[in-house]
């Protein structure tokens, strides 16, 4: 294990459990998230070493949608280790923690809207990211079993209800930027809080273990392969055999051709319906439409469905367990890794601004050959350099700072109206 002092874990208080070391997989785990959403960003065009006829899109695939679950799976873990990790803070300490989300919640979504403001085609995470601190704030007082409780009846009941509350009382409107309304922060944005709290109760479901455990690891493990199984299969049993994906290509045929799919005897026109109904389903981003029950059968990444967040959780977990696992065994070869995920924040933010400045230059017509790879070996140089000169990554500090002030100024009001 890497014996380096976490920086989310918070002073402990008087009786609390002391503070433990950092947990690389952790941050290697969030390096992958951020680069993941580098390959989203960049897209296919922008890799070199992959092109869009060899894997590129496969790439792409993988990453789309499961890099954003992640990165919301891994703050939850990170609330966790800031709030007691195993043994949840309460009294003053759960306070001055309280303080310290709120002030980092608010510095953070601040950033989020200033990205947005470059006009980067980017849906930028960060407004979104800070509101689920805040809706998190009511589970730090809870342990794993029941933050597990709560990521499960997000999972299953949040769908539905947002199927359900989209198609009668708050439609999606277009979207301007990133986030511009409540609706669109809890229901119609690309990252609706209905699903992605599922994510954040989950990691600090997670972030409630002893991680440092073999047994717990193993568990993990299992548990991951089990929910991305039960993602895929259960996806599979809902559109093939049940007859989902038939139904909804006799939606989109009664909607375009005015005919209901049984009428129609060309094979080749039943298999453009087919792949129509494909191409819809991959082409989500944040909801699933709401003229059909059936599209709740789909698993594809970003359309916030029970089998596609049970898919994203488990892998999710089986990312989180292999880092770990990785970085104890090979921590000199994970180091330039581990130090991205130490300054996730600074990494991201960075290459918002990098690509508004490309775009400056080049356009939006900016997607060349090896942009993607030249991004990511940046990144890597950046983050191993100032972590071995500076340590800590600049977002990162500030936002420790301020967090830091915020607890001093409320404990010094306090003890004067005390």
């Amino acid at each position: 294990m890497a014996q380096n002092r976490s920086d989310d874990t918070a002073a402990p208080s008087s009786g609390a459990a002391p503070a433990r070391v950092r947990i690389d997989g952790i941050d290697a785990a969030r390096a992958l998230a951020v680069f993941g959403m580098f390959v989203v960003h960049l897209g296919v065009d922008s890799m070199g070493v992959l092109s869009p006829d060899d894997y590129a899109w496969d790439l792409h695939d993988i990453t789309r949608g499961n890099s954003s679950a992640l990165f919301a799976f891994l703050a939850g873990i990170s609330l966790a280790m800031m709030t007691g990790r195993t043994r949840p803070v309460a009294g003053d300490e759960l306070r001055r923690s309280t303080v310290r989300i709120l002030a980092r919640s608010v510095l953070i979504g601040l950033l989020g809207l200033l990205l947005d403001m470059t006009g980067v085609p980017v849906a930028v995470i960060l407004a979104y990211y800070a509101g689920f601190f805040v809706l998190a704030l009511p589970l730090l007082r809870l342990r794993s079993g029941a933050l597990w409780a709560v990521a499960g009846v997000l999972a299953v009941l949040g769908p539905p209800l947002s199927l359900l509350l989209r198609g009668t009382v708050f439609p999606a409107e277009p979207r301007t930027s990133s986030l511009t309304s409540l609706t669109e922060f809890f229901l119609t944005g690309y990252y609706p809080a209905v699903t992605f709290m599922a994510f954040m109760a989950a990691g600090m479901a997670v972030g409630r273990l002893d991680l440092t455990s073999t047994a717990v690891r193993l568990r993990l493990l299992a548990a991951g392969a089990g929910a991305a199984a039960f993602g895929y299969a259960g996806s599979w049993l809902v559109l093939g055999p049940l007859g989902g994906t038939e139904r909804l290509m006799d939606l989109r045929s009664r909607e375009t051709l005015g005919v209901p799919l049984a009428r129609i005897e060309d094979p080749a026109l039943v298999e453009e319906l087919r792949f129509a109904v494909n191409d819809e389903a991959h082409s989500i981003s944040g909801q699933v439409p709401t003229d059909s029950w059936w599209w709740l059968g789909i698993n594809a990444p970003h359309t916030g469905t029970t089998f596609e967040i049970a898919e994203a959780v488990g892998q999710s977990l089986m990312v989180l367990v292999v880092c770990i696992w990785l970085c104890e065994r090979f921590r000199r070869t994970m180091y330039p890794l581990t130090s991205v995920g130490r300054m996730p924040l600074t990494v991201y933010a960075g290459h918002i601004l990098v690509l508004a400045v490309v775009i400056a230059f080049q356009g939006y017509d900016y997607h060349t050959p090896w942009l993607l790879e030249g991004f990511l070996l940046g990144s890597l140089v950046f983050a191993v350099l100032w972590r071995a000169t500076v340590g800590r990554g600049p977002a990162e500090s500030v936002l420790g700072e301020a967090a830091g002030a915020a607890v001093t100024l409320v404990e010094e009001r306090r003890r004067r109206n005390g």
